[in-house]
């Protein structure tokens, strides 16, 4: 098997373990046993649990970032655009195993003693802010850099707790109360 593929089933496995029993419950003999390769095999492609965790982390982000902003592009523009993260919320809800948001079920099981994960949950987190505020920046007309920060830092902070009570109160309930709070953020703009 090419070692690039190999990787990507070292991640994909680890990842969808990480992602449904934690972190902290996947040890490396468990992720060596469901890829089914040798631990010499495992350590060639990665140093530690936490550098496939990274790995992971990124995947699964960028993946996001990807769907989130072909989301956006087929919405018209306006509060389509605005709103479309929780529609695609929506969508990952209803899919099969459905636990939450993958960064921060991670960093809720992070130790103070494990310091490189932190960082890219972090980087993660802006570059989805910063996208948002793209989106802001590109449906409200005449709006200043401040009135952007507000709010796609509304939109940001309304997604991620729908993301999180979506998951602790197993219903969609969460995603349809922030979409519907969110316009409130720009009721007072000129929307496109």
């Amino acid at each position: 098997m090419k070692k690039t593929k190999l990787r990507e089933r070292i991640i994909s496995t680890a990842g969808k373990l990480f992602y449904s029993q934690g972190y902290n419950s996947t040890g490396i003999n468990e992720i060596i046993a469901k890829t089914g390769i040798a631990k010499a095999t495992l350590y060639s492609h990665f140093k530690s649990k936490e550098e496939i965790c990274i790995a992971h982390l990124t995947q699964r982000h960028e993946g996001f970032l990807t769907s989130l902003k072909s989301y956006v592009s087929r919405r018209k523009n306006g509060k389509n655009q605005l709103l479309a993260i929780f529609d695609l919320l929506q969508d990952m809800y209803r899919e099969e195993g459905f636990y939450g948001c993958w960064d921060l079920k991670t960093l809720g099981e992070l130790s103070p003693k494990q310091k490189k994960i932190i960082p890219v949950i972090q980087k993660h987190k802006k570059e989805l802010l910063l996208y948002l505020g793209e989106v802001v920046g590109e449906n409200i007309v005449n709006i200043s850099k401040a009135e952007i920060e507000k709010i796609s830092g509304g939109i940001y902070l309304l997604y991620e707790s729908a993301v999180t009570e979506s998951y602790l109160f197993k219903n969609d309930w969460p995603i349809y109360m922030a979409k519907n709070m969110a316009p409130s953020l720009f009721v007072n703009s000129e929307v496109k």
